[in-house]
């Protein structure tokens, strides 16, 4: 199975450091937030990532395609323009696929443009700016189950996102973005997607949140995994400083690797 990563945004919020690199590459223990939601899939066994990358995506191209040369001892020969890698131990079982899905274009339209890529298969989807303890093997499980087209994680926090009103089936019966009022459960980014999605979406110009997910909901195929663990977005310079306090403090919850 393939996860596909949402990774284009300008994320406008965090301009302190967006101004020279994706939000996604912005940095938890002096690795990218992109890299720390890879180690999570590649937990249970997800290894093959679509990027959709669109702001500054060079950054991330750059990132991945010398990583062995970011993660190991060198020697470098100016000599004769050669590079010995000493140390590759710490390289990742990952092919990566970086597409860009264009500077401007909404997320719907993002995921819309890698279709080829994912093929005609069931796949994993999330965003590149957040993190939890989520179990990706139970999400696909529900999803197995269900029958549904799309499945969301969803989270109860404390602040206001976007809204989902959930029947005791777990299926979807509405959700808004960002409402006014907060409280229920939330959008927490983690999805499962049957390649019958890419039908709901309808070009560069659509959200995935708004009118894609609006379609599936009218014809119940959204179901939930509701989890209760932890998750936090890093929306905010702010956030950012909190989950590189968690991680330097060992109290890093996503972190289920070793």
């Amino acid at each position: 199975m393939k996860l596909v990563i949402l990774a284009g945004g300008f994320g406008t919020r965090m301009s302190e450091t967006t101004n020279l690199i994706p939000k996604p590459m912005s940095e938890i223990g002096n690795k990218p937030i992109l890299w720390h939601i890879m180690k999570l899939y590649s937990q249970y066994g997800i290894n093959e990532f679509i990027i959709c990358c669109g702001y500054k995506q060079y950054v991330i191209k750059e990132y991945f395609a010398n990583y062995v040369r970011h993660n190991s001892d060198l020697t470098v020969d100016l000599s004769n323009n050669s590079i010995e890698v000493h140390d590759n131990k710490n390289s990742e079982n990952w092919k990566i696929t970086m597409i860009d899905t264009g500077l401007e274009t909404m997320t719907g339209g993002r995921i819309k443009r890698i279709q080829d890529y994912v093929g005609d298969e069931t796949f994993c989807l999330t965003y590149g700016d957040g993190v939890g303890d989520i179990d990706i093997a139970k999400t696909i499980e529900l999803h197995n189950n269900a029958g549904k087209i799309l499945s969301m994680t969803t989270y109860q926090p404390t602040g206001k996102l976007g809204v989902i009103d959930i029947n005791e089936d777990g299926v979807v019966k509405s959700f808004k973005e960002k409402p006014e009022d907060s409280g229920s459960w939330i959008n927490a980014g983690f999805f499962v997607c049957e390649p019958s999605i890419f039908k709901y979406l309808h070009g560069d110009h659509e959200m995935f949140e708004q009118e894609p997910m609006q379609r599936l909901i009218a014809e119940a195929q959204v179901t939930t995994y509701k989890h209760q663990g932890f998750w936090m977005p890093m929306d905010t310079l702010r956030d950012n400083k909190v989950l590189n306090k968690l991680w330097n403090d060992n109290k890093a919850d996503w972190k289920i690797w070793k």
